[in-house]
Order: C-alpha cells, then sequence, then structure tokens
C-alpha cells in the first residue's frame, strides 16, 4: 500500500523523503522488520524504539514513523504526536479494515473474559455460525491458532488476526480486552458491536495509579459501542461498578446476573464437583441449564454467554445443548485426576476477587480440608499480595505460599509481601515453600481422603517466568506427576 494511502486518517509531519512509496508491512519491533516495512517507533515500558532504527534500516525497513527528534537518515521519515494512536489507524488502514466485516464481541472485566468468550464461541458455533476468538489462551479461527502472548495484542496483530478472520469467512469474532489494550490504543480501531462487563475488582494498579483509572480504561469499550446495526452492551448487575458500565453505554442495555432487576437471571443455582444447575429466566422464558462448569463464577459467565445468544437470535434449545457439551475451559477450575481419592484443582486466579471466588467456591464443595498453593506474580501490584494472603488464609484449612512468576523480582520479598495478610487471620496455618515443585509435590502428599487441594495463580500457562528466563513448568503435568507417584 502507498505510504500517504496508509496514513489516512493521521496526523502527521514528513521529516524527510516522500510518500510515494509501497509499503509491504508494518513494524514496531526491529528484529521483525523485513524489506520495504514501516518501522513505528514506540516508546514502550522497558525500551524506546527510537533506539532501534538502525537495525530497522538494516533489516529493510523504508520508511520510519517518530514521535521524538532524531538525528537525520537516509529514509522517508514521518512523525506523529502519538505512535500507538497512529499505529492502530496504519494496521487498520493497511489490512482494509477488515473488523468492519464481521460482528465484534468485546468482554472486558478483571474476571471472566476467557470463559465468557468460550462459552459464547461454543453457543454460537452450535447454532452453525464461522467464529474467531482471541484472548489470553490463544487466537483461534478455522483450523488456525496463533500465540501472540498478549490477552490483547498490539493493533497490528489484532488487524491481521482480524483480516485472517475475514478470509476464512467468519460471521463473528469474539475478543478479550483488557484495560491495557483499551489504554494503549490497540483496539482503538476496532468496531466493535457488542461490549461485555463481567466484574471490575483490584488488578492492574502497577499499571494504573489506582481503581478509578483502572474504570475509566475499562469504560473505553462501551463507549466505543456506537448506535446502530444492532449494537448493544451486556453487563452483569450484581457488580457494584455495574451502573458506570449502564450509564456509558450509549445502545441498548442488557443486564444479567441474579437479582430480579436482571434481564436474564440464574435461579436455584446447584453447584457441586460435577458441576453446575439453574434455571434460567428471561421475559416469561425459562429453561434449565446442567453445565459440567463449576463455581458461582461460572454461572455468571454463563448468563454473559446465554444473553448475546438470545439477542442473536439463538433459541434456547440451542444454547442449552451448547452449554451442556462444554467440558471446560484449560486452567479454569481444571480438575486434575489420577485416580486418587481427594481432588486437585488447577485454576488461573491471581486477583484478590479471583481467588476469592474459587476458594468460597472450594470451600461449599468439600466438607473436609482445604488446601491451598498460591502466590503472586512479580513486577506487578504489590497492592494486592497480602489481600490475597488475608483470602486464602480465611477459607482454606494449609495454604502454602510459593513463587507464582517471579519475573525480576526476588521471589522471597514476593512471599514476605504476602504473609501479612496471612497473619491476620487468626489461627491460619501456612508454610513458605518457594519452590513452586515442591509446593504442589508437599500439597498432594498432604491431602487425605475427601480433601481438596486448589493450585492458583497460573491455571493454563506452560512457564514460568524467573528473572530473564522462561523455563517449563505447568501446574497440571507437575500435580499429575506427583499424583501418578503416590503409593509406588
Amino acid at each position: 500500500m502507498r505510504l500517504d494511502k496508509l496514513l489516512a486518517g493521521i496526523e502527521y509531519t514528513i521529516i524527510s523523503g516522500n510518500l510515494d512509496i509501497d509499503i509491504k508491512g508494518i513494524a514496531y519491533d526491529s528484529r521483525q522488520v523485513k524489506p520495504g516495512y514501516l518501522f513505528v517507533c514506540i516508546s514502550g515500558f522497558k525500551t524506546d524504539g527510537h533506539l532501534f532504527i538502525e537495525q530497522a534500516l538494516k533489516n529493510g525497513a523504508k520508511a520510519i514513523l517518530i514521535e521524538k527528534t532524531i538525528d537525520i537518515i537516509d529514509a522517508t521519515v514521518i512523525r506523529s504526536s502519538n505512535n500507538r494512536k497512529a499505529m492502530a489507524l496504519l494496521a487498520s488502514n493497511f489490512y482494509g479494515q477488515p473488523s468492519h466485516k464481521m460482528r465484534i464481541i468485546g468482554i472486558t472485566g478483571t474476571n471472566g473474559k476467557t470463559t465468557t468468550t468460550h462459552l459464547i464461541k461454543a453457543i454460537l458455533e452450535e447454532a452453525g455460525m464461522k467464529t474467531g476468538l482471541i484472548g489470553t489462551l490463544y487466537a483461534r479461527v478455522a483450523d488456525k491458532t496463533m500465540d501472540f502472548g498478549h490477552t490483547t495484542p498490539e493493533a497490528p496483530e489484532v488487524e491481521s488476526f482480524m483480516e485472517i478472520c475475514r478470509k476464512n469467512n467468519a460471521q463473528y469474532v469474539l475478543m478479550e480486552v483488557s484495560s491495557h489494550a483499551l489504554d494503549l490504543y490497540r483496539v482503538s480501531c476496532i468496531d466493535f458491536n457488542i461490549a461485555v462487563f463481567t466484574n471490575l475488582t483490584q488488578d492492574h494498579l502497577d499499571y494504573h495509579s489506582n481503581m478509578q483509572e483502572y474504570q475509566v480504561a475499562k469504560l473505553k469499550l462501551f463507549e466505543m459501542i456506537s448506535p446502530g446495526k444492532n449494537n448493544y452492551t451486556v453487563v452483569n448487575t450484581d457488580d457494584t461498578y455495574a451502573g458506570n458500565f449502564i450509564q456509558a453505554s450509549k445502545v441498548p442495555v442488557i443486564t444479567y446476573g441474579l437479582n430480579d432487576n436482571s434481564d436474564i437471571k440464574a435461579e436455584n443455582v446447584q453447584i457441586d464437583l460435577k458441576g453446575s444447575k439453574f434455571k434460567l429466566c428471561f421475559h416469561g422464558v425459562n429453561f434449565n441449564i446442567n453445565m459440567k462448569l463449576i463455581g458461582m463464577f461460572s454461572v455468571y459467565n454463563a448468563l454473559a454467554a446465554i444473553a448475546i445468544a438470545l439477542k442473536e437470535g439463538i433459541s434456547p434449545e440451542i444454547i442449552k445443548k451448547a452449554l451442556e457439551k462444554v467440558n471446560g475451559v484449560p486452567g479454569r477450575f481444571e480438575q486434575v485426576d489420577e485416580g486418587q481419592n481427594f481432588t486437585v484443582v488447577v485454576d488461573y486466579a491471581h486477583t484478590p476477587d479471583g481467588l476469592e471466588n474459587i476458594l468460597r467456591t472450594g470451600r461449599e464443595l468439600t466438607s473436609h480440608r482445604l488446601i491451598t498453593v498460591f502466590g503472586c506474580g512479580g513486577d506487578r501490584d504489590r497492592g494486592k499480595r497480602p489481600l490475597m494472603g488475608e483470602v486464602a488464609a480465611r477459607y482454606s484449612d494449609f495454604c502454602i505460599v510459593t513463587s507464582d512468576n517471579p519475573r525480576s523480582e526476588d521471589p522471597e520479598a514476593i512471599i514476605n509481601d504476602i504473609i501479612p495478610g496471612l497473619d491476620q487471620v487468626k489461627d491460619s496455618r501456612y508454610a513458605i515453600i518457594s519452590d513452586r515443585r515442591e509446593a504442589i509435590n508437599h500439597a498432594v502428599h498432604l491431602a487425605r481422603p475427601g480433601d481438596l487441594v486448589i493450585i492458583a495463580g497460573k491455571g493454563h500457562e506452560t512457564y514460568q517466568l524467573i528473572k530473564d528466563k522462561v523455563l517449563d513448568f505447568d501446574d497440571r503435568k507437575v500435580a499429575s506427576e506427583f499424583l501418578k507417584g503416590l503409593g509406588k
């Protein structure tokens, strides 16, 4: 595409060169630059793209987009005031605005995004619709699966995936939308038709200064949904912040929850280790759901999915069939069963609210002991560490505090931040085992018949981030290994 057409809609200044050149691709990482590419200099959190202009040119960059003053170079150079915002427009222009040609559903909130997207996908596909999905686990459409490394990747990857979905005749694309993505313009050119709000609790305060800023970032998704095209929003009315999301919506709102004021609500909820049952009520329409997914949080996620399905005209029979087929979502209250006489569950819960949800469910499901293995991520919101410690101690009979993804931090220092929360709970019992593998081993060998062991924090992840290393580590495989070894 010609550079002048690529820059449509962007305010820019030409520093050198001309715009009558053909651009073959867009990259913000100099290592990904190929001959004929436009290199976008992004001022990141750890480094600055302007430092890698020389490398980008060596790799064949034909044009450079800057937002800082640089030395004159032998290439076309354009400057914008906000390269992240500009990059979203560049990517949208380059791929021909593919999101405008499909129905795009964005799901935001602290917890439940991954499961909700998968449940919506299951219902739509049961109804014969072709779908694409992009989120924490992967980006997937048809037989193609990609891993972008973020819940919501940067704009070029998002737009590229949208174009792949369009080429594969997807009718719907489901997207987990993080607060980072909204704040950093990663999805600012996506034509969302539907927005879902699951809940809002403390998270990412290493990035956002406070909960108000976190909420403001999330609200941007609802503000992006424009009237027309049968657009609407879906809100969990049981959440404290629901009113703010309803107020931000410029299109019709469908609410869901357990209270009588919800448009779509669940009644007669029953939960055990085999699944969740409830009666769905919607404007005089009632039908029973019997899912394999466990926990009240799973019921809420299902309600959000049902709200969209009903609004999209899908019959209760198809909704019921689809939801009851779903065996689970990787790393979301996922059971590890090697025939042992106690239950082991792995879950991604890594926020105080997320941890409380699964532990409260665990407490309700077992009449025996609840043993919790957990830690907190490094280089992330330190304020939630004692909160998670308090939650774990309050619901568990015994806690094993361990390492999660310490990243650049000392695992022992992270654990020291957790301990005050544990100590707030009278008679709390816990052990500190910083080696996560050994912590899981200890929990498995500590468990007695009928106990419930919950290993929280990493869920589906198959790695552990320690310093600058990415080490193979899967809670499910580690637990399975030790469970198989019992009695040997």
